[in-house]
């Protein structure tokens, strides 16, 4: 059975056009409103990253990292992540959600109660920042028993080898790290050299998901429409931390934000 990551993909790839994924952190700026910035967003984005509140992230830029205290000075924890999911899937069961985070948090779990709980929310895919290949090999199989995809990353220093080896164990989606930098920074990289670099790892297995992340904003989406997904999240965070500052609703700005970032890559 196809999992609801690839068949989200190939939906896109229909429309031709790319999966346009988004990040918040669960819990931010409240739990409720958590959720409601997920119930909103899904009517435009095709897969949902959310952010596990951790208070030593090392590849979180400033806006994720201040989603994340705002989580955290709420009280978030582990269980209400799982709360959010549930909720959220109740109402949207065939939209994918990828919980992203740090391996301390499983760690402290128990790695098979983590599992657990994912499964029994509905969470369809991980990303672990710091769990690297092939260190990460034995927890991807026991994500692939329990049909959760473990989404491997790249970056633009992996070398040509090791790229073979990662796409080949990877599930069905891989996240392409576009630049040398934490999560917001400035596109350093020109969007052609970025997609020069995407194509020389698509063209090892064309059949994988592969999509592009950091960097990437209202105004570099559209030069990078030819992935197969685009994901969006320090834009999003500061999104709303300005509408906080405004004292604005940050799930009608975040809906708006998240529709015209649609509108650029149909």
């Amino acid at each position: 059975m196809k999992s609801k990551i690839t068949l989200a993909f190939e939906k896109c790839k229909q429309e031709k056009r790319p999966a346009l994924i988004t990040y918040t952190v669960a819990g931010d700026n409240t739990k409720n409103n958590s959720l409601k910035i997920l119930h909103a967003i899904s009517k435009h984005a095709d897969i949902l990253e959310l952010g596990m509140p951790f208070n030593a992230p090392v590849a979180d830029g400033g806006q994720i990292q201040g989603s994340s205290h705002r989580a955290l000075k709420n009280g978030i924890t582990l269980k209400d992540v799982f709360q959010i999911v549930k909720k959220f899937k109740k109402a949207n069961s065939n939209k994918p959600i990828i919980l992203m985070g740090y391996y301390n948090l499983i760690y402290q779990s128990g790695e098979n109660n983590f599992l657990e709980n994912c499964r029994a929310a509905g969470v369809d895919g991980l990303i672990i920042v710091d769990l690297p290949y092939p260190e990460n090999k034995i927890f991807a199989n026991k994500c692939k028993k329990k049909s959760i995809n473990f989404i491997q990353l790249l970056s633009p220093t992996t070398s040509k080898d090791r790229i073979k080896k990662i796409i080949k164990d990877s599930h069905d989606m891989i996240y392409y790290i576009s630049m040398l930098s934490t999560t917001g920074g400035k596109l350093k990289v020109s969007p052609k050299k970025i997609l020069e670099n995407y194509y020389r790892i698509k063209g090892i297995n064309p059949k994988k998901n592969l999509v592009i992340g950091f960097g990437i904003t209202d105004k570099t989406i559209t030069s990078l429409k030819s992935a197969n997904g685009l994901v969006v999240g320090s834009m999003l965070c500061k999104t709303i931390t300005n509408s906080l500052k405004m004292r604005q609703n940050p799930v009608t700005k975040l809906d708006k934000v998240v529709y015209n970032l649609k509108k650029k890559i149909v």
